[in-house]
């Protein structure tokens, strides 16, 4: 903060710990736990995230083809509507929006340097990699009925062997895949 600011002490501490470039995963850890503990108490519902993009796709189909989405089972069960767990998605990338900003934090380079090393600099084929990767995620997170908030960080707040199963399934292929990717070339970094 300049000199003369008008905050207060307690407040500019408070900035100082909102405007890190990186938080302490302890600190992010158990702000999310207390977080979960919130949905629980106020919405009888765990985290999770990966509905809402389920509902957003209702939401639209429901301008084209209000009948279809009337008479899906699915969208019976889920009605496609802006709720909690939509307003948390629309939350996250306002916060990530906000952390951004308040941290000066910007990438140094557009393609991370282990992917250019391996795949070349174009952003295209980064950006069109990521959206692949997106979407492969996005359909196993519905065919395993959540994600990683959901299954993972509801389910295993829960004590449920399957929160802790798909933490276990998440990180293993996520270095199995890491390393197909990569190669030997992930240890350079």
């Amino acid at each position: 903060m300049p000199p003369g600011s008008r905050l207060y002490p307690e407040e500019r501490e408070l900035m100082s710990f909102l405007s890190r470039r990186r938080w302490s995963p302890y600190a992010v850890g158990s702000l999310i736990g207390m977080l979960s503990w919130f949905a629980f108490v106020t919405a009888d519902r765990p985290l999770g995230v990966s509905t809402a993009l389920a509902k957003t796709a209702g939401m639209v189909e429901q301008t084209i083809a209000p009948g279809y989405v009337a008479a899906n089972p699915y969208f019976r069960k889920f009605a496609p509507a802006v709720d909690w767990e939509w307003m948390l998605v629309a939350g996250i990338f306002l916060g990530a929006f906000v952390s951004a900003r308040l941290s000066g934090d910007k990438p140094e380079a557009q393609v991370p340097r282990l992917w250019q090393r391996r795949f070349g600099p174009s952003r295209a084929l980064r950006y069109a990699a990521a959206f692949v990767g997106g979407v492969i995620l996005a359909v196993g997170a519905r065919l395993a009925g959540g994600c990683t908030s959901g299954n993972g960080i509801s389910g295993s707040l829960q004590l449920a062997v399957s929160g802790w199963l798909f933490f276990a399934c998440l990180f293993a292929s996520g270095l199995a895949t890491a390393f197909l990717l990569y190669g030997k070339e992930a240890e350079l970094d």
